[in-house]
């Protein structure tokens, strides 16, 4: 290239480090604007004194998709990152007193559901769901810029596999009888902020992923993984400007000239990636009458994940917990429906207690432990004052994690804490309506109906992150930017 063409990107969250670290690596002119004093964004950290916690994203599958990344770039992940796989992958506690630890070894995992069950059909489950994440993986790993796209491969060879009209609790229900060991492979659903009675049922792979590829930690916390992004960026070229807010996105009709920040600067760019928040981004960072098809109106139509409570709890004394817990309410099913369709404060709670200190010593000090509580609840559509809310619910929450894991002694061991509501998602990190996980991953939003890679409001400008295609997750997020930096290489050539 006899000029290097110039790229700004909104955010240094994984899908913007990653495209940035592509882009750099190949010989482009790299910007990465970022608000916060550290890179991540939700996939950054917390500290309290001595204690780090990783803010948002604390399960790592389907690591090869991380490391196809980085061998993108001609770096060996092994050189910039300690990886642990975890073994069991997690404890699953029910109200009736029902503990299971999941494990990814099936041999061990079958034995585990026939002796607590008596049910036979997990090597069908994997079976099945083998083939379905065989047809519909292609369908993640590419764009849909025009509606034709829908009609071509992969996704022609994928519909039978789409179960369309379905949902994962319908799948896991040809499976097993019991509820509770449907919950087993439906509670995933969480992870795209969405119930397991009305996500598609597609997404019945989930647990396959994690059966079938496991679940990593990072040392230092999955946090790492954007610091070293960040590294290798800077190390291919790239400028990381930290401690700074856009204002708006610049444009001349459909072509947008470059990237004016809240102190007054501009910065001329050739092509712009962003990775804010889509909804926030369209609504606060871009010309309104260019995004009219994304007014606030129509975007409050859509449909959006739940939002979480987070408790982070730094603790002095060293609890032995399994690394991963998630505890189900007594009536998971009232709880579930109280976020999703009553969008209202339930009298249920369930609740993702990670303890990771148990296996990474690097978090708290020494005879200590880290505490990372996260509870679903409804988004900022529903009438809840988090004001006024807050604190009870904090102390619900806390006597309910006292309760369900008999560690009578937690409040008394509290020396650090840090609380994040729904309205805080909102206020602190731009996350439209608090919903954590971004834009529901129903039908009708993925795929060509999900915010485009390349974004059809203007003419060179991409998105990536959570609130695009394919969608939420460290891994589904990793892709979105290496889709948008390959989209940006191929018009270059």
């Amino acid at each position: 290239m006899s000029k290097k063409p110039k790229i700004g990107i909104i955010g240094a969250g994984p899908g913007g480090l990653t495209a940035g670290m592509i882009l750099a690596s190949r010989g482009f002119d790299v910007t990465i604007f970022e608000r916060k004093p550290i890179v991540g964004g939700r996939n950054g950290y917390l500290k309290l004194g001595d204690y780090i916690f990783d803010i948002g994203p604390t399960f790592l599958m389907l690591l090869y998709i991380l490391e196809d990344v980085f061998k993108d770039v001609n770096e060996n992940i092994k050189d910039h990152l300690k990886l642990i796989k975890l073994e069991p992958m997690y404890r699953l506690n029910f109200a009736n007193g029902l503990d299971i630890h999941m494990t990814s070894d099936h041999e061990k995992m079958n034995q585990i559901i026939i002796e607590k069950f008596k049910e036979y059909k997990f090597f069908d489950y994997l079976k099945n769901e083998e083939k379905r994440f065989k047809y519909l993986t292609p369908c993640f790993e590419k764009p849909y810029l025009h509606f034709s796209d829908l009609f071509k491969n992969p996704l022609l060879k994928a519909l039978p596999h789409l179960d369309i009209g379905k949902s994962v609790w319908d799948i896991l229900s040809k499976y097993f009888k019991d509820e509770n060991l449907r919950l087993c492979f439906t509670f995933q659903s969480k992870y795209l902020g969405m119930s397991a009675w009305e996500c598609p049922a597609a997404f019945a792979m989930v647990a396959y992923v994690e059966h079938k590829y496991g679940i990593y930690h990072v040392i230092g916390g999955l946090n790492k993984i954007s610091q070293a992004m960040a590294k290798i960026f800077e190390n291919k070229g790239g400028k990381l400007i930290l401690n700074v807010e856009v204002e708006k996105i610049v444009n001349e009709g459909k072509k947008v000239k470059g990237i004016k920040l809240k102190n007054g600067e501009f910065y001329s760019f050739d092509e712009v990636v962003v990775n804010a928040d889509f909804s926030y981004a369209v609504t606060n960072l871009m010309d309104p009458v260019y995004v009219k098809k994304y007014s606030p109106k129509k975007l409050s139509k859509k449909k959006y994940s739940c939002s979480t409570f987070m408790i982070y709890l730094g603790l002095k004394k060293k609890y032995h917990l399994p690394h991963h817990n998630v505890f189900f309410a007594k009536d998971y099913k009232k709880n579930v429906d109280d976020i999703f369709k009553n969008m209202k404060l339930s009298d249920q709670i369930s609740f993702y207690l990670q303890n990771a200190s148990v296996t990474d010593d690097t978090l708290a000090p020494q005879s200590k432990s880290t505490f990372y509580i996260l509870a679903p609840v409804a988004n900022l559509k529903a009438n809840i004052d988090w004001e006024k809310e807050k604190d009870n619910f904090k102390k619900r929450l806390l006597n309910e994690v006292v309760k369900r894991t008999g560690i009578n002694d937690l409040l008394e061991n509290i020396e650090g804490e840090h609380v994040i509501t729904p309205k805080d998602w909102l206020t602190d990190y731009n996350v439209y309506y608090g919903a954590t996980f971004n834009l529901g991953h129903n039908l009708s939003q993925m795929l060509y109906f999900r915010p485009r890679n390349k974004f059809e409001c203007f003419d060179n400008v991409y998105l990536v992150g959570g609130g695009t295609h394919p969608g939420s997750g460290l891994p589904t997020i990793y892709e979105s930017g290496r889709i948008a930096a390959n989209l940006i290489t191929s018009k270059y050539n």
